[in-house]
């Protein structure tokens, strides 16, 4: 089974991370190469039109979930398992410090 999220850049839907049996995916919406102001999530994942996969999260994506005692306090309240990095990304980085935020594909930025 396939789960999926929406990965916005500065508030516009840059791409889509999804989890599937061998791995991962991350690709970049079409509409959002073709802007002329736009740019890579990550230095990792240039923009390009073909999809990126990997067996294991994308390094720069496992780097937003939260750390320490912080990601133990999320774990605890919601119940979230530390092994399953697709379900902590996309449950805790709806609202990152920086210029990305993950949602749970089905779901809009502002919800």
């Amino acid at each position: 089974m396939t789960q999926k999220a929406k990965i916005f850049y500065r508030n516009r839907l840059a791409g889509y991370l999804e989890r599937y049996e061998a791995g991962y995916r991350f690709s970049y919406e079409k509409a959002y190469l073709r802007e002329a102001e736009a740019r890579p999530v990550s230095l990792t994942l240039p923009l390009l039109e073909y999809s990126y996969t990997s067996r294991i999260l994308f390094p720069f994506f496992d780097g937003l979930i939260p750390k320490g005692w912080l990601l133990n306090i999320a774990r605890q309240n919601l119940n979230l398992k530390e092994t399953d990095r697709f379900e902590l990304l996309v449950t805790l980085c709806r609202d990152t410090l920086g210029a990305v935020t993950v949602v749970p594909d089905g779901e809009d930025a502002d919800e």
